[in-house]
């Protein structure tokens, strides 16, 4: 597979401008975004180009995971204490005011206390995509092996939401990224996701997540994670056939979820991508204009499309325009180096 040239810095300028263009759109029916908006195809990005959480979040996780990387091998302790503080430090922030997630709230409050277990905090019962909309720099930064990568995928997540989907589609998320920044064809990746999904279905990472599992109602841990697994194949067997029979002008949340909770984030926000693999703001464009969880569909649709093309995906009109685009632009730079 050829390696692209700027995948860090094309995903993550394209999951900040998805997340400024479904910004407003969230919480909104299409016919309402229609009817506000024009043409779904011809939506522009707002001005000024404000963010939501999902771009906060990541950039949180994306510094914690710098600082964890900075300071020798990854591994688990290494990396769960920067990034609890940098969640934290989100959590306080007066700027922490796009509405946010609850269960990352009520987390995140909970994880301030620096002597409470940090699966004492996790929402073991919460899938919602936001343990998955803020992964991408797992997927970007370079060096780690595949446990490594898989493990903090899954360890961030877990930090607030300890559902063994939001685990699984966390670790898919990052894969999917992984793959496209590495140069993989987005025809088969479906395949390849759901083979790896196949591989890593009964496998509970002890070292990453300590006894989080005996939160659940689970016997084994290897039951409690297969649980994550099993709901994401199925939606992948969804988005299966939705790629098979693309449908543009139709709602992608009609045939792979609103994308409120993890894996339906994580397939619908792939549909849409899938659908213009080589037009990415055509892409992000019809991740905004849907039913459901418009800025996350659109912040994991300019990932995926960013980390394929790389950075020149972008029109400068609009990433000149993004806000934390020094930070973007510093990270990326960093990871694609």
């Amino acid at each position: 597979m050829t390696v692209r040239k700027t995948p860090a810095t094309g995903a993550l300028l394209g999951l900040a401008l998805g997340d400024a263009l479904g910004f407003p759109t969230e919480f909104h029916d299409v016919p309402s975004i229609l009817a506000k908006s024009g043409p779904w195809r011809e939506m522009e990005l707002p001005t000024p180009a404000y963010v939501t959480d999902d771009t906060q979040m990541t950039l949180a996780l994306g510094r914690g995971l710098r600082a964890a990387m900075d300071r020798g091998t990854l591994a688990p302790r290494r990396l769960e204490r920067p990034v609890r503080e940098q969640f934290v430090d989100w959590y306080r922030s007066p700027d922490n005011n796009r509405a946010p997630g609850r269960t990352c709230l009520v987390a995140c409050d909970l994880l301030r206390k620096e002597d409470r277990a940090w699966q004492d905090a996790s929402r073991i019962h919460s899938k919602g995509c936001g343990a998955n909309m803020r992964v991408a720099p797992v997927g970007l930064a370079p060096g780690l092996s595949d446990e490594q990568r898989s493990g903090a995928a899954q360890l961030q997540a877990a930090l607030t939401h300890g559902h063994p989907t939001a685990l699984a589609a966390s670790d898919l998320t990052a894969h999917a990224v992984r793959l496209l920044a590495q140069g993989a064809e987005p025809t088969g990746l479906v395949g390849l996701l759901r083979s790896y999904a196949y591989d890593n279905r009964t496998r509970y990472h002890h070292t990453w997540l300590g006894d989080l599992w005996t939160r659940s109602q689970d016997p084994t841990p290897e039951h409690f994670i297969a649980r994550g697994w099993d709901d994401c194949l199925a939606i992948l067997r969804r988005l299966q056939d939705a790629v098979r029979t693309p449908s543009p002008e139709t709602d992608p949340c009609l045939a792979t979820g609103e994308g409120w909770i993890a894996e339906e984030a994580l397939a619908t926000a792939l549909l849409c991508f899938l659908l213009f693999p080589d037009e990415p703001l055509t892409a992000l464009r019809r991740a905004a204009c849907t039913a459901g969880d418009s800025d996350s569909l659109a912040c994991l649709a300019g990932a995926f499309a960013g980390a394929h093309l790389g950075a020149d995906a972008w029109p400068a009109r609009w990433a000149d325009r993004i806000e934390y685009r020094g930070e973007l632009l510093a990270l990326g730079a960093l990871w694609d180096a």
